[in-house]
């Protein structure tokens, strides 16, 4: 592994076994947020056996402040709770940092990892199930669907999660005007109306008269942002047309070769506008063809996503026949940088090998 990351230009990097479980739990979502081992420092603060690597990377890249783009890697243990398999096992990868040409730098991740499955003995793409999604994609239909920004939100907090967005799309079709059934008329009415400077002066009115001091809760600023953001949830409904388009487009699953033709068709014909989204797919998919991978053996499904909330684009997961998990995968994750404390912007992606996983696909590949 060494020799390879050696070959792709990527700086060998070693970090903490024990990390500050802030991060993990700020930006990691649900699904690893269950699955990672707490502990406590001397100090008090809570802590955490290294669950993957891609937020000490980032952290050790931060601390280091070294120059851009650069590319690490790493080869360790990581820690969390998987049904049916051990706790404590080693990844791989390589994280990349600062390449501002995101199309080729997301092809270059994911034949990179075809590359170390290839060094690993799986060098036959064939025989590897390869899916891809793009949460970008997905933000954008929900953008040309015009719906709020707070269910937005909600959606892509969702995406790659089939029942949790199932649910989230029921609840967006269904009745909620029971939801705003306590707040006071003249309250609901300015809400609704979106008359911010009205509602704050009401809330300031009330909280007056109820005698309660001014830093005892959120400011009346904050109180009418959030109402209105409320009531603009509760009265937002996706009816048939728009649920029809979203579902549309959710449902497409398809090999990466006809993906470009499938969504334009399904674009022109539901009237959304995805031009933008559509033009990067097309650059990315050029890029991933100027690699060298194969587009016919690259699936896209619309509603593919990965359970960590740090993804913000491209995202892919390789399998082999006879494993219910994945050997690898990886994604683009541009805000998780920034939120970590970069002073600027920086985009990222990169990929894992689960090497614990090798030695049966390696096994099920022997003739």
């Amino acid at each position: 592994m060494a020799r390879f990351f050696a070959s792709v230009g990527a700086s060998l990097v070693s970090t903490p076994l024990l990390q500050r479980a802030e991060p993990y739990l700020d930006t990691a979502g649900e699904d690893l947020r269950r699955r990672i081992f707490l502990t406590r420092g001397e100090g008090g603060e809570t802590l955490c056996l290294r669950p993957d690597f891609t937020i000490p990377v980032c952290l050790a890249h931060i601390e280091g402040d070294e120059a851009l783009p650069r590319r690490y890697a790493y080869n360790g243990l990581v820690f969390r709770q998987r049904r049916g398999e051990a706790a404590e096992f080693r990844q791989a990868g390589i994280e990349n940092l600062g390449d501002t040409d995101r199309a080729r730098a997301d092809a270059a991740t994911l034949a990179e990892a075809l590359t170390a499955l290839a060094a690993c003995g799986l060098a036959e793409a064939e025989r590897l199930s390869i899916t891809i999604g793009d949460q970008g994609l997905f933000e954008a239909v929900l953008k040309a669907l015009d719906l709020p920004v707070g269910w937005q939100r909600r959606l892509i907090r969702t995406f790659g999660q089939n029942d949790l967005l199932a649910r989230a799309l029921e609840t967006l079709a269904s009745d909620r005007s029971g939801e705003v059934e306590n707040i006071a008329p003249d309250a609901l009415a300015l809400a609704r109306e979106d008359r911010l400077a009205e509602l704050e002066a009401l809330v300031q009115a009330r909280m007056d008269d109820a005698g309660l001091p001014p830093n005892r809760s959120r400011s009346p600023a904050e109180i009418a942002a959030r109402l209105a953001e409320k009531v603009r949830l509760s009265d937002t409904r996706l009816r048939g047309a728009a649920l029809e388009r979203l579902r549309a487009f959710l449902s497409l699953d398809c090999a990466v070769s006809e993906a470009s033709e499938r969504l334009r068709a399904l674009a022109d014909e539901h009237g959304l506008d995805l031009a933008g989204a559509l033009a990067f797919f097309d650059a990315r998919a050029e890029a991933l063809a100027a690699a060298g991978v194969d587009l016919s053996t690259l699936r896209y499904r619309a509603a593919f996503g990965r359970t960590l909330d740090y993804y913000t684009g491209f995202v892919f997961e390789i399998g082999a026949p006879g494993l219910g998990e994945p050997l690898a995968g990886g994604g683009r994750y541009d805000r998780l940088v920034s939120y970590l404390g970069a002073r600027e912007p920086i985009p990222a992606v990169g990929f894992a090998l689960y090497l614990d996983r090798l030695p049966k696909a390696q096994k099920e590949a022997r003739p």
